[in-house]
């Protein structure tokens, strides 16, 4: 049950991260809520399934930059999201490091809000 619930958590996360993103480039998501919660649970699915095989496997590089290139497998798992769905665009480089960015610093955000309000407990 902890599991379900931190997933139906991370869905809600990549919904807002998806939000945000599309404030600051405005041809990022294409779509209505119902689209924002597919392409959010999609995105989730990514994460859960695809970002633990991919940090494992560059560990070496993780610890060598000292965490920076998780943004790289952010990146990479942010393309894997505009190649899955159609509602997604990325058109150049410099889009996918802006989404790569606002992405992550809203999860990190939201984790690191929810993380500090259950320790309170």
């Amino acid at each position: 049950m902890k599991f379900l619930g931190k997933l139906i958590f991370y869905i809600f996360s990549n919904a807002a991260a998806i939000l945000v993103t599309n404030y600051f480039l405005p041809s990022f998501f294409n779509g209505d809520l119902v689209n924002l919660a597919k392409v959010a649970a999609i995105l989730t699915l990514i994460n859960t399934f695809i970002k633990p095989i991919l940090e494992f496997l560059s560990a070496p590089f993780i610890l060598l930059t000292f965490g920076l290139f998780t943004l790289v497998i952010n990146a990479v798992l942010i393309y894997l999201l505009d190649i899955s769905s159609q509602l997604i665009t990325i058109q150049n480089i410099k889009e996918l490091i802006i989404a790569t960015i606002t992405i992550s610093v809203v999860n990190f955000i939201l984790g690191s809000a929810v993380k500090k309000g259950f320790s309170k407990e």
